[in-house]
Parts: structure tokens; C-alpha cells; sequence
């Protein structure tokens, strides 16, 4: 499930052509002079949108995630109509009223989590899949769940076709987690909340943190970092302000 991001609530966060098309997204191939323009578009993107944003924002340091950022092909996770703005400073639409979000709001999660390469990772929101792919790079498996059964199809077919073989998806109730393969270190939703749900919770390792937006869907909503202590405390800190899709529920 996508998200997006808007400005507007103080400070919040808010190219080709492909002759074949696989659900409305662009397909793999291209040419050598499409790679080296993207790679391009990506390093701009990296450098001025996250690196060096050019407003309040505070900017992403982790070159890890950085590294990341420029590495995966973005224009990959977007529909084919939409390739042109894959690098731009916003969200886009995948389908289904879901988003991908604004590059940005990914690095800047994904530095939030404080990932390390030996870790398991849960992502509640699959959406195009493009989240999944920043985080493989980083991380030895990521579990992704996505309720919105043909997205959480072309994503898990997408990303294996791009190569991306430590990502795995299923369909069903992000609420409720993954546990036949948790406890997960890090846990990451990528939709909108009213409470962070308590599954989840149980599903973090001690020591483990957890990246959420939390409010209503119609509400100023908060990035949320959630931390268990190594005794199983729970702790919340509310960061910025932040507009995502809300959770999907049945």
C-alpha cells in the first residue's frame, strides 16, 4: 500500500520510452543510453531532494541509505505513464487509491529504522514494492504484506524479476502482521494508523524499533518511532508531521 506525502500542515513532508508494458507499470527493458540517463536522474534526485534538500527538511546523512537510493531504479515502480515524474520531489499514484511516496519520505524512514545487514524486517504496505527494494539492499530479508490483492501480486512478481530474490510477499491483514515469521528487528508501515497496532508490538524483537505514521485519515498524522527495550518496555516518540494512505483493513 502506497502512501503520500503533503505540504501545507506546517512542516510537513509531503525519461523513456518502453515499448512493452506489464500491468501498467514499464517494463524491464531498456536501452544502454535509458540506464545511464536514469542512474543520472537518480543521483540528482539523491543529491537535491534528500541529501541537500532545499527547505526545512532535514537532510538524510546515512550513506548507507543514500547508497540505496541511488542504486534502485525507481522508474521501475511506477506506472508507465507516470516514468517521466518517477524522479521527482513527490508521490504518485499506483493504483488501486495507493501511492508510492515521495523519494525523501523513503530514505528518510528507512534511515529512521537504523537498519543493519544481519536484520529481518517486516513492511506493512507493499504497495509497488519500491520500499521493499530500498530496504533488500540494506538488510538480509524483508516481509512484506499487502492487502490489496492484485498490487501485492505485480509487486512480488515485479520485484523478483528485477532481481531483488530477499523479499517476500503475501497477501493478507498488515494489522496482524507476519507471524509465522516474526519476532522481525525492525518493522516499517507504510499506511496510516489510528493506533499502532498491537501485533506488531509483539512482533518487534526486544531491542527492535518500528517506523509508523499514526493518526486518523482525515487528521495531522506522525511519523511514530517505536523502540522495545531489551526487558520488552515499549516507547513511542512522535516526529514530524506527516499525510500517508490510511490502513486497509477488511
Amino acid at each position: 500500500m502506497g502512501k503520500r506525502l503533503t505540504r501545507g500542515l506546517g512542516p510537513v513532508l509531503c525519461v523513456g520510452i518502453f515499448s512493452i508494458l506489464l500491468a501498467g507499470f514499464a517494463a524491464p527493458a531498456e536501452t544502454e543510453q535509458e540506464v545511464a540517463r536514469f542512474r543520472v536522474l537518480r543521483e540528482k534526485m539523491v543529491r537535491e531532494q534528500i541529501a541537500e534538500p532545499p527547505d526545512y527538511r532535514d537532510p538524510v546523512k546515512d550513506e548507507k541509505v543514500l547508497s540505496a537510493m541511488r542504486a534502485v531504479p525507481r522508474h521501475r515502480f511506477v506506472r508507465a505513464s507516470d516514468v517521466s515524474a518517477a524522479y521527482g520531489d513527490h508521490p504518485l499514484p499506483i493504483g488501486h487509491g495507493q501511492t508510492i511516496s515521495q523519494p525523501y519520505v523513503v530514505a528518510l524512514m528507512t534511515e529512521m529504522l537504523q537498519t543493519e545487514p544481519a536484520h529481518r524486517i517486516l513492511e506493512v504496505g507493499t504497495g509497488s514494492g519500491y520500499q521493499a527494494a530500498i530496504l533488500s539492499v540494506l538488510v538480509d530479508h524483508v516481509y512484506s504484506v499487502e492487502i490489496i490483492e492484485p498490487l501485492g501480486n505485480e509487486a512480488g512478481d515485479r520485484l523478483k524479476r528485477l532481481g531483488y530474490e530477499n523479499v517476500e510477499v503475501k497477501i493478507g491483514d498488515g494489522y496482524f502482521g507476519w507471524e509465522a515469521n516474526a519476532p522481525f528487528d525492525r518493522i516499517i508501515v507504510t499506511c496510516a494508523a489510528t493506533l499502532v497496532p498491537p501485533p506488531l508490538l509483539r512482533q518487534l524483537k526486544p531491542g527492535g524499533r518500528m517506523c509508523i505514521p499514526v493518526g486518523g485519515h482525515y487528521a495531522v498524522q506522525y511519523l511514530t518511532m517505536v523502540e522495545k527495550s531489551e526487558g520488552g518496555t515499549i516507547t513511542m516518540k512522535k516526529t514530524i508531521p506527516v499525510r500517508f494512505v490510511p490502513l486497509v483493513r477488511p
